[in-house]
């Protein structure tokens, strides 16, 4: 082979040399989206039994397998009709906070030491959404990449019930759009890499991002 030519065995009228191209994929693991870089070993994993299989970096492995997908090859057995998933624990109540029968307001189990604000409240229910989407498994792989993220949740101008959540690194930035009544509570609404893009508001860290990737507000209980 010389100069990306190949010989062949053509017949008579026919060139000698047919011309060989590469073909490259771009992968993207399906946890951080990051771009794979090329002879990256990925796994393949099915997020749910039955359903398409897509790839997972090695930083995002163990996060894949912590929310139950499926690696490729696995073995899977009959499973009996029920409940799909069991109970989502919401993030009050991850806070020792739960939600009163006699009112639709979260509030401190006893002993009471305070009662929450409405922003408060406001603040806990779209990190409860956040949580409840795909983008936690998101910020948790990059996380494991990039390390301690800072995060904020802003309550949008002008837009009654909406909020800004930001996650942010030195190098890297997500911001999400939670929309507490729509068919689709979160969405990405924007990224960028220098924390100069952001404004000042979206800088007011009053969240924390855990290990796997849950957002959780930093609301006192005294």
């Amino acid at each position: 082979m010389r100069g990306g030519l190949r010989k062949s065995a053509a017949g008579p009228g026919y060139s000698r040399f047919v011309h060989v191209t590469k073909v490259s994929t771009t992968r993207i693991c399906a946890i951080c989206e990051r771009t794979l870089l090329m002879g990256e070993r990925a796994i393949r994993y099915a997020p749910e039994d039955g359903a398409e299989l897509v790839d997972v970096c090695p930083l995002c492995q163990e996060t894949a397998l912590e929310h139950g997908w499926i690696k490729e090859g696995t073995p899977t057995v009959p499973t009996v009709p029920g409940p799909r998933r069991r109970r989502r624990r919401g993030l009050g109540e991850l806070l020792g906070l739960s939600r009163t029968a006699a009112e639709d307001s979260i509030a401190p189990p006893e002993p009471i030491l305070r009662r929450l604000s409405v922003d408060e409240v406001a603040l806990l229910e779209a990190a409860d959404l956040f949580n409840a989407s795909s983008y936690r498994r998101t910020v948790g792989g990059i996380a494991k990449s990039l390390g301690e993220a800072r995060a904020s949740i802003i309550p949008l101008s002008g837009v009654a019930g909406e909020m800004a959540v930001t996650v942010a690194w030195d190098i890297s930035w997500y911001q999400y759009r939670v929309t507490p009544d729509s068919a689709q509570p979160v969405r990405l609404e924007r990224r960028g890499h220098e924390l100069d893009e952001l404004e000042l508001s979206f800088k007011d860290w009053n969240s924390r991002i855990d290990d796997d990737g849950r957002l959780v507000p930093e609301i006192s209980r005294l």
